[in-house]
């Protein structure tokens, strides 16, 4: 399929758009022996083409997965040590992807992996404020001025956190823990675990359930799939990105 100059060297990785036109209009594009000129149109499939001399490769397809990671798996593709890894989870995927992010060993739920680095960035920044929003079962009936005060945000050793939405989800009376839907923007460190141990409430099970408008849904524990193109475009919409 033929394309603009400009957007094939963009998806490629070699310039954004406006960069790539300057580098057509420098005359250091080549496409088939020929000096590229804006506008021109080629086809990555059977066309060479050159950027100061060096040939521009079709990139890999970008992919994003969603996995349900299980409780007892690293959130990394290695371990020094030989624990479980979820590169044991994604064995069926072609393309090496990476985890946007992390859940800790004891946590499970909704990780998103892929090969799009501009998308994960995005995502893990707290610049653009996407929403997590997990699943926490907390020690103990923690009162309403305790979630207050997380709902406000809350000193942590490595500053103060942005303030949360937190839900109480009602469960039997004979339930002697707290069940809570916490949705938070930030990425720091096992913040959640942090944040209910400094109330007094260690947390006994934490679980992603959804990134931004994402759900984890019915995905089965150590299972995997690929987000829809609706998924995707969704995604990226909200942390700016266009196609």
């Amino acid at each position: 399929m033929q394309e603009r100059i400009q957007k094939i060297l963009a998806r490629a990785g070699i310039a954004s758009r406006r960069k790539a036109e300057e580098l057509i209009r420098e005359g250091r594009v080549l496409v088939n022996g020929q000096v590229a000129t804006l506008g021109m149109k080629a086809d990555i499939e059977k066309d060479y083409i050159k950027v100061d001399g060096k040939l521009v490769i079709k990139p890999e397809p970008k992919v994003y997965i969603m996995l349900n990671k299980p409780k007892g798996v690293l959130t990394t593709l290695e371990d020094p040590e030989g624990r479980p890894t979820i590169k044991e989870l994604i064995r069926g995927v072609k393309f090496r992807v990476y985890p946007v992010g992390r859940l800790d060993f004891y946590s499970e739920g909704l990780l998103l992996l892929t090969n799009d680095g501009e998308l994960a960035y995005r995502i893990i920044h707290p610049s653009h404020k996407v929403p997590k929003t997990y699943l926490v079962k907390v020690k103990g009936i923690i009162d309403e001025k305790d979630i207050e005060k997380l709902r406000r945000g809350i000193m942590l050793e490595d500053g103060l956190t942005a303030p949360a939405k937190i839900k109480r989800i009602r469960m039997p009376k004979t339930e002697k823990n707290s069940w809570l839907e916490v949705t938070i923007h930030e990425g720091k460190k096992r913040q959640i675990r942090r944040m209910f141990q400094r109330v007094k409430h260690p947390v006994l099970k934490l679980k992603r359930i959804k990134v931004d408008g994402l759900l984890l849904g019915d995905l089965p524990p150590g299972q995997w799939r690929y987000l829809t193109p609706e998924e995707v475009k969704r995604l990226k919409k909200s942390v700016r990105i266009e196609d």
